[in-house]
């Protein structure tokens, strides 16, 4: 099976989205403290109240080094409960898609965790023959100290979402960073707080021009409003504080944006006063949820592993 992969050049940089899988979250716990009627008008819902999330993590081919940012849902590690809790209509298919690309999960140089909730790090680790090993066994994986110490003694409301099959096996693996580090020239890892206690963002500079993956503090281009924060933010105020900060930087710079999570758009770029787009490079695989032409929304298709 021939899997629609996306791609973008930037620069000497490549970008391609890795097919990590689809969740279906709900909405209002997506969009927080913004009412329904607000945001259904950015972004399509179900009869469930779910909105269509993928979990597509980003491959950076760059000086012959392949680095990815986050990992996708993984794949076969989910409970049929969680799988219907979280919506969860595909899985992870690294293998498949790095094939198409010529490449394995051994060719894997980096991976870069902006945060290491369950939608985020599963695909860090699989299950062979009833045992948890490294995906990508010979990459270094980047996580913010914050957030590797929380994942590690998670509290009453983080231990939902920080899982240790994800994380125990590739503890060999794990290089941390406090407030910033600079990876090689060109990519960098921030720390912002907000989604989580260590949530991290990544920047790509090539030639003075600069592509920012906001990760969970703008999971999507419907939340590009600095107020317009999660219901799972941990910390809704550091969201807002960090996002306000980088969209003023991204104003300056005239950078564009890219995403993880986001069913229509792999990368969006708005004018100065934030309310029109100027780029943009659109999701080619069809949503499962989607505007009809009523301006209904409908639902397409189930699970596939």
């Amino acid at each position: 099976m021939v899997l629609e992969l996306d791609s973008m050049d930037f620069h000497d940089m490549t970008l391609t989205w890795i097919n990590g899988g689809i969740t279906s979250m709900d909405g209002g716990a997506m969009f927080g403290p913004v009412p329904k009627p607000l945001w259904s008008k950015k972004y399509p819902v179900n009869e469930k109240n779910q909105i269509e999330l993928p979990t597509d993590a980003i491959l950076i081919q760059y000086q012959g080094k392949n680095y990815l940012i986050d990992a996708g849902v993984g794949r076969g590690k989910l409970t049929e409960k969680q799988i219907r809790n979280y919506g969860v209509r595909e899985e992870t298919q690294a293998e498949e898609s790095l094939a198409q690309l010529g490449i394995t999960t051994n060719d894997i140089d980096m991976v870069l965790m902006t945060h290491m909730h369950f939608d985020h790090a599963g695909g860090l680790t699989q299950l062979i023959k009833d045992k948890y090993v490294s995906t990508f066994p010979n990459a270094i994986i980047y996580v913010n100290n914050v957030e590797w110490n929380e994942i590690r003694h998670p509290n009453i409301r983080s231990k939902s979402t920080y899982w240790k099959e994800n994380w125990e096996v590739i503890q060999d693996q794990v290089r941390t960073f406090d407030d910033h580090i600079t990876v090689v020239p060109g990519i960098e890892l921030f720390h912002t707080g907000g989604h989580s206690k260590g949530h991290s963002i990544v920047k790509l500079t090539q030639q003075r021009e600069t592509l920012l993956h906001m990760a969970d503090i703008m999971p999507t281009h419907a939340h590009q409003n600095p107020l317009w924060v999660l219901g799972f933010d941990d910390y809704p105020m550091d969201s807002i504080a960090a996002k306000q900060h980088w969209m003023k930087e991204a104003v300056e710079t005239n950078a564009k944006f890219i995403f993880y999570h986001d069913a229509f758009y792999r990368m969006i770029q708005w004018d100065t006063t934030g309310k029109n787009v100027i780029s943009s490079l659109k999701r080619t695989k069809l949503p499962y949820i989607n505007w009809s032409p009523e301006n209904e929304t409908i639902d397409r298709g189930s699970l596939k592993g």
